[in-house]
């Protein structure tokens, strides 16, 4: 698959991945290899997986690490991609202080890392600095509406602490930093139980289950395919020291809840009915990217129709759930 990128390196750079063996961080690794560096993937294996890099196992230009970045890592390299923190709320929830952690001591020790070899270091930052938003579309101006003291708030303002540590890296010590609030995003690799509603609803209607709503299914979000993300992430990264962030990366179309149920529902051939629950505890009603700085500084949009998308996840789940004997209904 990814072993044809292990041909003669140019222009390679040593690159750390941290959370590279999760769903965004092994996509980026293949991406990185592909593209000839060297790749130093780290992982405490919380949400991440050996499977999601095993294709990148016998690659010479590609290390795997386990390691929890809340503890100082010392290793030599040019550029930091700091994706390491569970992005479900049902993963977040679990340990709710070692993952404010995650992404305050993490991003610590990521920047201090930084300074000290004097690499470029990107931050995956979430649309959850938002919160539940007042102006629509969020631009990367609006300074969101978040509950300090909600369950969300381990991940949200977590999230927003670190976007504060790497600005003020940036002002203290002049490092070269870039900062991507990433909204919705989905495709493979996905875990059967992410608890996030792309893979909720694909899962449920593969197995005949009922798709479960939270709210009237009118509250909006939207949906970026992992390609298309990895691919925005990779243009801010290869950007000037000028270029800073934070930058929106997402697909500015929105879809209600119900729409993409019945989407779903469509693309699977599923009998699955829908069952409606309480909204979750500051659930955002409302989630949009405006994404005209990514357009501007990146020439980045992103070009995966939503059905196109799902229709490769679907089939990711379908065979993971047939592999495992619980295939669909």
């Amino acid at each position: 698959m990814v072993t044809k990128g292990c041909s003669v390196p140019r222009q390679t750079k040593r690159i750390l991945v941290t959370g590279g063996a999760g769903f965004l961080g092994s996509h980026l690794c293949e991406k990185l290899v592909s593209a000839k560096h060297e790749v130093l993937c780290v992982d405490n294996f919380y949400t991440g997986s050996k499977e999601n890099v095993s294709g990148l196992l016998k690659c010479p230009r590609f290390e795997l690490m386990r390691h929890d970045i809340t503890f100082p890592l010392y290793v030599e390299v040019d550029e930091i991609y700091n994706l390491a923190c569970p992005a479900s709320p049902i993963h977040y929830q679990y340990d709710p202080v070692q993952t404010t952690k995650t992404s305050v001591h993490g991003s610590i020790n990521m920047l201090g890392l930084a300074k000290r070899v004097k690499a470029k270091i990107l931050q995956a930052s979430t649309s959850e600095v938002y919160g539940d938003p007042e102006v629509h579309p969020q631009n990367e101006t609006y300074w969101g509406r978040v509950n300090p003291i909600g369950p969300r708030s381990c991940y949200d303002e977590g999230k927003r602490c670190a976007e504060t540590l790497f600005f003020d890296y940036r002002r203290q010590h002049n490092l070269s930093i870039k900062v991507a609030r990433i909204f919705n995003t989905y495709g493979p690799r996905m875990q059967l139980n992410d608890g996030r509603v792309v893979s909720n609803f694909i899962v449920q209607a593969l197995t005949g289950r009922p798709i479960t709503i939270y709210g009237d299914g009118k509250q909006t979000r939207s949906f970026c395919y992992v390609d298309d993300l990895i691919d925005g992430l990779m243009r801010l990264m290869g950007t000037g020291d000028e270029i800073t962030g934070p930058i929106n990366l997402g697909n500015p179309v929105e879809f209600t809840m119900m729409g993409l149920a019945e989407t779903v529902i469509e693309l699977t051939a599923s009998k699955s009915s829908i069952d409606f629950k309480p909204l979750p505890i500051d659930d955002p009603r409302q989630r949009q990217p405006d994404i005209s700085q990514a357009r501007d500084a990146l020439g980045w949009a992103p070009s995966v129709p939503l059905r196109e998308g799902l229709k490769e996840t679907i089939a990711y789940f379908d065979n993971l759930l047939r592999a495992e004997g619980t295939g669909a209904a």
